[in-house]
């Protein structure tokens, strides 16, 4: 009986002709406030939840999960380690690795890179990268001085397939004091091959088959420097890298897993999600808050109201309820609004984006300095849920102090002056 009175009255005085102009402008910029709120935090997490997949899928399918490089002496036997990990349930595949870092010389031109020696075959089970070589083949690799590099390399050095570098590695070699440093190797190689990922990689990275890096770093068919792991899931590379290393008892090993080369990346992803997420959560509050004044102009007006109600025995609960539901029912509008407008702008953010970048002529994000060139977005049931819930708890929360108010209002008092 209680909770159908008390709805009665918030529906009355929700819709009530007499409410001031001013009380309903607040009431309409506290629901048009939680609704942009709610709205562009849902469209800003799903877009940090569409990087954090991109890193996952994208990134991570051409950068190693996790490596073992050996300490003191090349890796022996390679073949025996890769299969030991294997062992390890959540290990998928493995992969030779001899790497280094070099010059690349075209004419007057250099250009510092990271040199890869890979297994032509073996890489492609732990590395995504022959999906991304768009110009020659990554087979090609297999020729003899044959070389694959970034888009950027290329760009860089003006370089094409069928052209012929410079690779300049430094020479090992025990230095006296006084002596002069002895100069680089050189070696005359053939571009097989361009990618273009995104990003730094291009702009650094290099392949050559094993068996030639093998030769360039003077060592044997059976050596490398170590071997690379691919993990049934990413988020747990840094465990895993570690229970393979323990099983791996014959050397020392440094354990090098995604979080330590490209962990800054998930790490900035998470401090702007992070922040933005306290500061559009502040955005929420303070137009729930406006929720108070709305309340608390409407308990003035309705004083008599209250009285007289109270004369007739309604008890305090029931007042309260009476304007708790009257308040919430700003919160829950512009929950429901700033929810349904978010996963629209949301699940049409690449598209809308673009939309933008081709009327204002300009790009958000450029594919030569991040590793994408697009806005993602991927929304996810619980952040949803969650913003509904922080939206509507501070909603009620905000018609609490309001409601108990109504409740002290003196009926002899009120009458009296009437």
């Amino acid at each position: 009986m209680a909770s159908s009175l008390s709805l009665f009255l918030a529906k009355r005085y929700l819709f009530s002709r007499h409410q001031s102009g001013f009380a309903a402008f607040i009431s309409a910029s506290s629901t048009l406030g939680i609704m942009l709120g709610v709205c562009v935090l849902i469209v800003a997490l799903s877009a940090m939840n569409g990087f954090e997949r991109v890193l996952a899928q994208k990134l991570l399918s051409i950068v190693p999960h996790g490596e073992l490089i050996n300490v003191e002496r090349p890796m022996i036997q390679w073949q025996d380690n890769i299969n030991q990990a294997l062992e390890h349930p959540r290990v998928l595949a493995g992969a030779p690795v001899v790497k280094s870092q070099a010059m690349l010389q075209k004419k007057g031109q250099l250009k510092g890179v990271e040199l890869r020696g890979v297994d032509i075959r073996l890489e492609q089970q732990v590395s995504d990268i022959a999906q991304y070589v768009n110009s020659g083949s990554w087979q090609d690799l297999s020729q003899e001085n044959a070389i694959i590099i970034g888009q950027g390399i290329a760009n860089k050095l003006s370089l094409s397939v069928g052209d012929k570098v410079q690779l300049l590695l430094p020479k090992i070699a025990k230095q006296q004091f006084g002596q002069s440093f002895p100069a680089p190797q050189v070696f005359n190689l053939t571009v097989a091959g361009t990618f273009k990922f995104g990003g730094v990689i291009d702009d650094s990275l290099i392949y050559l088959n094993l068996s030639q890096a093998q030769t360039m770093l003077n060592l044997s068919s059976e050596q490398v420097q170590g071997i690379r792991l691919k993990v049934d899931s990413i988020f747990s590379a840094p465990q895993i890298m570690r229970e393979v290393a323990n099983q791996m008892t014959r050397d020392y090993v440094y354990i090098y897993d995604w979080t330590r080369t490209q962990g800054h990346l998930f790490s900035d992803i998470q401090l702007v999600r992070a922040v933005m997420y306290l500061a559009l959560s502040m955005v929420i509050a303070v137009a729930s808050f406006n929720i108070v004044s709305t309340l608390i102009m409407v308990v003035n007006e309705k004083r008599s109201d209250i009285a007289i109600l109270l004369t007739m025995g309604a008890s305090p609960a029931t007042i309260m309820s009476c304007f708790i539901l009257q308040g919430l029912s700003n919160g829950i509008l512009g929950t429901l609004l700033g929810t349904g407008v978010g996963l629209y702008l949301a699940d049409n953010l690449t598209e809308i984006v673009r939309l933008l970048e081709s009327l204002f002529n300009t790009q958000f994000l450029s594919g030569d300095v991040y590793f994408i060139n697009y806005i993602p977005s991927h929304i996810v049931s619980s952040d949803i849920i969650f913003t509904v819930v922080i939206a509507l708890v501070m909603s009620l929360i905000a018609t609490i102090y309001p409601a108990w108010r109504a409740t002290k209002v003196q009926p002899a008092q009120v009458l009296g002056q009437a």
